[in-house]
């Protein structure tokens, strides 16, 4: 099956509703607009139920199939933008300061809702799909959120399917992996406190800049020493914070960044290793380091007979030749992974083809992918709940 005939023509019709969301884009949670906008159009398709404030500001679809009783597999778009200025320069960009969809969440919100529109029109299947809009992914764990209000077992969802934009991969290819497709993802926060005092008198000091920045240095040997050099795992630092004045040593220097891994063992690895170099560098220095470190997503981790069906579907949809199904694992974080703990599943990526990259303010998401996106949801749906 190449791509729909139906989704073709209807690509105008959602990519005006891809660009009125990229003009009003919202942050987190506070999606309020967005999720309002969503609900409208579910219940102008006329799916059978449309329940909002799961996760908080989440909303779920459910339509219902025309060939009788069957399973109910859950297909999962998120909503929520990022803070940043956009800079594209298109007529439909944010008009919201500081804030932007340079993630594609737009265009995952329309495409899934342009598959929800044909689903309720055709029902050609059995069992029922359960629409998914998710609020907070970009750090907020709405995911998480929308699993512990109970939205599996409310829907009876037994499979849980993902799908994310992915620049540089051809508009019409789909790229995949089983197991881990992307990274755990922690944060921390480190001040060292030490002694200030004047800039020409160091020697009555302990200097908290020196010390930090040694510690931005030694954290780069997780990587490069403490980890098996066959096994992943980044520490970004990523914020560095200290002083106010030329003449003055301050009393402290803060850090801040990430750790992204594929594994468990590896990621508290990490954190012990991160303890341990701090506690080291405050001994030798006659400092205190206080570290504050969250494990955040966990691995984004495809199950193997899912991963297998998707990357089928795929192929139908856009030619075999066209599915890449043994990707290198992205190191970006996922919170579609707290579902996928909750249910098998799969997580596939579509290409979008030559844009700047996802978190750019030049990002834009690629209309041509619509139709791609659309027919690859219809697709899975109507293969899964085969009568």
């Amino acid at each position: 099956m190449p791509i729909l005939n139906r989704a073709a023509q209807m690509q105008e019709e959602v990519a005006g509703w891809r660009r009125h969301l990229h003009q009003t884009p919202e942050l987190n949670f506070d999606v309020f607009q967005t999720a309002t906008f969503v609900t409208d159009k579910l219940k102008a398709f006329g799916c059978d139920d449309v329940v909002t404030g799961l996760g908080k500001t989440g909303v779920v679809g459910i339509i219902r199939g025309r060939k009788g009783e069957g399973p109910t597999i859950g297909l999962r778009a998120d909503m929520d933008a990022l803070p940043i200025n956009e800079i594209t320069g298109k007529p439909y960009a944010s008009t919201v300061a500081g804030k932007m969809h340079a993630c594609g969440h737009d265009g995952h919100t329309a495409m899934l809702l342009g598959a929800a529109k044909y689903l309720a029109e055709t029902r050609n299947f059995a069992g029922s799909v359960a629409v998914i809009f998710q609020p907070a992914e970009e750090g907020g764990g709405g995911g998480n959120e929308m699993v512990k209000d109970g939205m599996m077992e409310r829907f009876g969802i037994s499979k849980v399917f993902g799908m994310h934009n992915m620049p540089g991969l051809p508009v019409g290819e789909f790229a995949i992996k089983p197991g881990p497709i992307m990274a755990a993802t922690a944060e921390f926060t480190i001040t060292v406190k030490g002694h200030g005092g004047h800039a020409a008198m160091p020697h009555g000091t302990i200097d908290p800049i020196v010390i930090t920045s040694q510690l931005v240095s030694a954290l780069q040997t997780i990587a490069s020493r403490s980890t098996d050099p066959v096994e992943a795992v980044v520490v970004s630092v990523t914020k560095f914070h200290a002083g106010d004045a030329y003449n003055v040593i301050p009393e402290k220097a803060e850090i801040a960044g990430t750790v992204r891994t594929l594994k468990k063992e590896v990621a508290r690895k990490a954190e012990e290793r991160i303890r341990a170099i701090c506690a080291g560098l405050a001994s030798a220095f006659g400092a205190t380091i206080e570290v504050d470190y969250d494990a955040n997503y966990p691995v984004t981790f495809n199950h193997a007979e899912e991963t297998v069906f998707a990357s089928d579907v795929a192929a139908d949809v856009a030619g075999d030749a066209h599915v890449h199904r043994a990707i290198q694992p992205v190191m970006g974080g996922e919170d579609f992974s707290y579902m996928l703990e909750a249910r098998p599943g799969a997580f596939i990526f579509i290409g979008n083809g030559d844009s700047a990259g996802l978190h750019h303010p030049a990002y834009d998401f690629n209309d041509e992918v619509i139709p791609h996106g659309m027919s690859y949801w219809v697709r899975l749906a109507e293969t899964a709940l085969a009568a």
